[in-house]
């Protein structure tokens, strides 16, 4: 039975967790020198350490540990003196060695939080530890519809991703959130994302799979002791997905608890197509992976002085950054809770460092850029521009180069190639029509093309010159300045405004 969201929070109270998975951008593997490039041929990357071949022997990436302690600091977990790595069974294809080399009960980084601030409240998720392991390899079922293994005709496997550098960042069940539960979550995972991208430990392309996220989620009745049975919903790889996905299964669950069916602890999956979840398996327990400690691997000895040193090299995080940007640029409250609501604070903040006036950067960025973002579903910093290219456009629509609607052409032409901006207005003759002599021959041809609208305009229907600036902007190709346009037209008609 489907009920709706009103429905839900009018009988049961939500708790959720997250399980994020972080790869990191390390030359090599977690336990081995083989190179971590995305998008190579398969199998490629490989050698007999990630394959799990008998004889070899791991090492772990130095690089891996200095990064996995600066996601810690930032987010507020206490850096252990000493821990291990672990071997955690389960067999799979795409585990060459039949297990995964990770952390249980003595990860690196623990208790933790994270803030993140939604509808004008804060929110404290608890981080309870952050633990080091190696990505799996890639499954590739080829045939049938869904591109799952259920209908496939053959699978495929391939190893280049099996050992890279892999941070799993787990937070303790988060109560209270009530109906903004799923937009709670969101803040959560963009704002560790925005985190992880200034630190410069990961690249975060959450559609490559570099960040991705399992949700966690649990419905208890109202005013209950106990927290309910939770699912958990795997691989959940965008920001809008994981807000749907507790939304959706919040409904789901709450269907089946309405008609006295009980929750079955089980992973699931997300459809991106549908918005819900399909069931999956089973969840294990710790038990099932019967860990034991690697015995190929030396325990790890973070030392006071040296994780000192690490936090002393952190760059500003982005909450400092955005109450520093606040109080730089001197907009009002209402403004800068529309930026922060559109996730635009720190994009605002460079491109006023980039030389563009607040009030147009903010514009900018408020404006066309968020409605742009929001037509592709995906945040304004994942569009495909920068600050500084945005306060470039803003410098020449300054300088009168171009117009607002060249300059939204420009955007554009950056949003599609990713190229210079500069190059784009000289490659595509982006600029400004300025030639006064051009511009007066265009307009005395839209004159002469439309006597009835210019007998309009002399006889006192001033707003009807609006028809012939368009004539001109068209013949322009837009590249008329409209208000330079629109003088010239009423001087030739002898008409003032």
């Amino acid at each position: 039975m489907t009920v709706s969201y009103d429905d839900v929070m009018s009988r049961y109270t939500p708790t959720f967790g997250l399980e994020t998975h972080v790869e990191l951008n390390t030359v090599s593997k977690m336990f081995c020198g083989c190179s971590t490039e995305f998008g190579a041929e398969p199998n490629t990357h490989t050698c007999p350490v990630c394959l799990g071949l008998p004889g070899a022997l791991p090492a772990v990436n130095a690089t891996a540990i200095e990064s996995t302690v600066k996601i810690g600091l930032a987010l507020n977990c206490t850096i252990v003196p000493w821990c291990r790595f672990a071997r955690k069974n389960y067999f799979y294809p795409d585990m060459p060695k039949n297990f995964q080399t990770s952390q249980y009960d003595e990860p690196l980084c623990i208790e933790g939080y994270l803030d993140v601030e939604v509808q004008g409240k804060t929110y404290r998720v608890g981080i309870e530890r952050v633990h080091m392991e190696e990505d799996t390899g890639k499954n590739t079922h080829v045939g049938g519809a869904t591109g799952r293994i259920h209908g496939a005709e053959y699978s495929l496997v391939d190893y280049n991703r099996a050992g890279i550098p892999l941070i799993e960042i787990v937070t303790k069940p988060v109560e209270g959130a009530g109906e903004l539960a799923p937009e709670v979550a969101k803040a959560y995972v963009a704002e560790l994302r925005d985190i992880l991208r200034a630190l410069g430990v990961s690249d975060v392309r959450m559609e490559q799979g570099s960040l991705r996220c399992d949700v966690n989620l649990s419905l208890a009745p109202n005013g209950a002791t106990e927290l309910g049975t939770r699912t958990e919903t795997k691989n959940v790889n965008s920001l809008r997905s994981v807000e749907r996905a507790i939304r959706s299964e919040m409904i789901r669950q709450a269907g089946l608890l309405d008609v006295g069916t009980r929750i079955f602890q089980e992973t699931r999956h997300f459809q991106e197509t549908t918005g819900d979840t399909r069931p999956g398996r089973s969840k294990e327990e710790a038990t099932d992976y019967r860990y034991f400690p690697e015995p190929d691997l030396v325990p790890v000895a973070a030392s006071a002085e040296w994780v000192e040193k690490v936090r002393a090299q952190m760059p500003e995080l982005p909450a400092a950054r955005r109450a520093r940007i606040e109080s730089s640029l001197g907009v009002s409250a209402e403004d800068m809770q529309q930026m922060s609501n559109a996730g635009v604070v720190e994009l605002v903040g460079e491109t006023v460092e980039a030389g563009a006036p607040v009030g147009e950067a903010r514009n900018w960025w408020l404006g066309y850029l968020a409605q742009t973002a929001n037509a592709k579903e995906i945040s304004a910093s994942e569009l495909a521009i920068t600050p500084v290219q945005v306060a470039r456009v803003v410098a020449l629509v300054a300088d009168g180069t171009l117009s607002a609607a060249l300059a939204r052409q420009a955007i554009d032409a950056v949003l599609e190639t990713g190229e210079d901006v500069d190059t784009i207005v000289a490659e595509r003759g982006l600029k400004v029509v300025s030639d006064s002599g051009a511009l007066t021959t265009a307009a005395d041809e839209a004159i002469a093309a439309n006597p009835d609208v210019a007998e309009k305009v002399r006889s006192g229907k001033v707003a009807a010159v609006g028809v012939l600036v368009g004539s001109v902007m068209k013949a322009t190709r837009g590249q008329a300045d409209a208000a330079t346009v629109k003088a010239i037209l009423l001087e030739r008609l002898g008409v003032s405004e």
